[in-house]
């Protein structure tokens, strides 16, 4: 493989987050328009009138947020039945061209919570372990509907900061109806296309066996709808492969050109969702306050992992071998797709994977597991990271008012203990549940069966997938047995609180600040949309996350680094 070439590769990043910017300019005036019922043009009027008949409502029936936090609770709750049982009888039913039996109750309990949640943390190998049926009417409808559950709390949220004096902020199945109908299934549907006009397959055929390279033994090759899946699971930040190679397999990601292309898709919707709150607010330099911020976290991450990879492991260094560090990495896609693909997928809580993260540089592998531990809130998992990045603004808002004397307020609004406990609530409790469950996973006989690395890389895969779980991102370190009943019923309660707790708790806090009068703004009023708030901004989200997580960064990545140093 050729030496990487900075410059070349900092042109091509650049580019590539232009293109996602300008991309998500235009998808973020779509949704609002989708959600806000003002399309210009609306071919499936009819088939969105309909469903309204079925389900027995209609966009003028809006609830409170109770209403909506009860309706997405019982709607994932019969989507976690429905997949619990497919996944535990599929070896009865037909499309399953290798006879798989169905999963123990403890992998099907954590795999659906997981999918459920929009997390796709997976316990099994996609290829050998689930059926066609299972793939299809399992997972990838799940897919939709947890990446539609997402964006139904972040539409919701934003109704909630800029309507006026009322007790009401939306219809979660009219918003539901509306994220699969406009958005997730139609730009899926192009997007599989592309993938399919890549050499990324689709069919229903089972494995073919061959003969291995070079003429030796039998070779199982794996088929199945993989584009179908690959889609969705890109755009709906959702992770989970149809290979357990994931993103790094060449039937679910053939080429360099797929590979920016589901980056892309990975980064699409939770790029535009603040220039979607900008349009519904009125104000759309509040938007783009909140994406300067989301990028420019995202921009120090890819360089900072950048650096790491591109000055090889400090062991091998030493010992006179320079170079970048290939290891666990896809020669096809380089450094630099490489690279970006990894902080894409960890700051949008997206969990694909084209490369091994276990095999990054302690300072690389520092980066995507310090992404997911802010919270989702860089771009973020659709829907959760704006949510998550909204909370920070209220604690940012909260702080500096009692800085300077003043009541703070957002958007007009003033900001009380009650919206400031929700907020601490959307930030605080998937950290506290890493914490709480990695010093559990360390001290226990049945967590510590799974470490099968010690020292601080063993530490750093604990914390890396209670992490992952907790923030519904779904990647992982290897290294770890995840599979068995600890980590799988751990991990189930992890995701479950992690996704549930923080979005009722944001939509409490949506439902509040729609009650309020607005306060006409004066001269001591904060400026939410000035460069200088989003510096602070970026100050709260680092100094909370950085406080919480240090020891673990200490005796993990950072110690782990310098003893390669040291020459361990």
């Amino acid at each position: 493989m050729p030496a990487a070439n900075p410059l070349i590769d900092v042109v091509t990043c650049a580019v590539f987050l232009l293109l996602v910017t300008g991309a998500a300019i235009l998808a973020g005036r779509y949704m609002a328009a989708v959600f806000s019922g003002t399309l210009s043009w609306n071919p499936f009027a009819r088939v969105e009138e309909g469903l309204y008949r079925l389900i027995g409502t209609s966009p003028e029936q809006e609830e409170t947020w109770q209403g909506y936090a009860r309706d997405l609770l019982l709607f994932n709750a019969i989507g976690f039945c429905i997949l619990f049982f497919i996944l535990l009888v599929q070896g009865i039913f037909p499309l399953n061209p290798q006879q798989v039996p169905g999963f123990s109750i403890d992998n099907a309990l954590n795999i659906a919570v997981s999918f459920v949640t929009n997390t796709n943390w997976q316990v099994y190998s996609g290829e050998t372990s689930a059926s066609y049926l299972t793939q299809i009417i399992g997972l990838t409808v799940q897919n939709f509907l947890s990446a539609a559950t997402g964006l139904c709390v972040a539409i919701a949220v934003m109704r909630g900061l800029t309507r006026k004096m009322t007790d009401t902020i939306g219809n979660f199945w009219v918003d539901m109806t509306r994220a699969i109908l406009y958005v997730l299934l139609p730009l899926a549907c192009i997007a599989a296309i592309v993938l399919l006009s890549q050499g990324v397959i689709q069919n229903f055929d089972p494995s073919l066996t061959t003969v291995g390279y070079g003429g030796t033994g039998p070779q199982t090759i794996a088929m199945g709808p993989v584009a179908s899946q690959e889609a969705i699971k890109e755009l709906g930040t959702n992770g989970g492969g149809f290979f357990n190679a994931n993103s790094a397999h060449p039937y679910e990601n053939p080429t360099p050109f797929t590979n920016f292309f589901e980056i892309f898709l990975i980064l699409l919707i939770p790029a535009a969702l603040p220039f979607t709150f900008g349009i519904l607010a009125g104000d759309k330099k509040q938007g783009w306050a909140l994406f300067a911020a989301m990028l420019l976290l995202f921009v120090a991450a890819t360089g900072t992992l950048y650096l790491a990879e591109l000055s090889g492991n400090p062991a091998l260094n030493s010992e006179n071998v320079p170079g970048m560090s290939m290891e666990g990495k896809e020669v096809r896609f380089g450094l630099a797709g490489t690279v970006l693909f990894s902080t894409s997928t960890t700051a949008a809580a997206c969990g694909a994977v084209n490369a091994m993260h276990d095999s990054l540089t302690p300072l690389g592998g520092l980066v995507p597991m310090f992404l997911i531990l802010l919270g989702e809130v860089v771009f973020g998992g659709i829907g959760s990271g704006f949510v998550t990045m909204v909370a920070f603004v209220i604690v940012a808002v909260f702080i500096a008012g009692l800085m300077i004397g003043r009541t703070p307020e957002y958007l007009a609004r003033k900001i009380e203990i009650f919206e400031m406990k929700m907020a601490l609530v959307t930030i605080l409790v998937p950290g506290i549940l890493v914490l709480i469950f990695t010093g559990i996973a360390l001290v226990v006989e049945g967590g510590i069966a799974g470490i099968f690395n010690p020292g601080p890389h063993g530490l750093s895969e604990v914390v890396y997938a209670f992490a992952s779980m907790a923030n519904n991102n779904g990647s992982a370190f290897a290294g770890l047995n995840a599979a068995i009943p600890f980590y799988s019923l751990t991990g189930a309660l992890v995701m479950a609180i992690g996704r549930y707790v923080p979005a009722v708790a944001i939509l409490a806090l949506a439902g509040s600040m729609a009650r309020k009068k607005t306060i006409p703004s004066g001269p001591g009023t904060l400026p939410t949309a000035s460069p200088s708030f989003v510096l602070w901004l970026l100050a709260v989200i680092l100094i909370i996350g950085a406080l919480t997580f240090f020891p673990f960064f200490a005796m993990g990545p950072l110690a782990e680094h310098l003893s390669l140093l040291g020459g361990l």
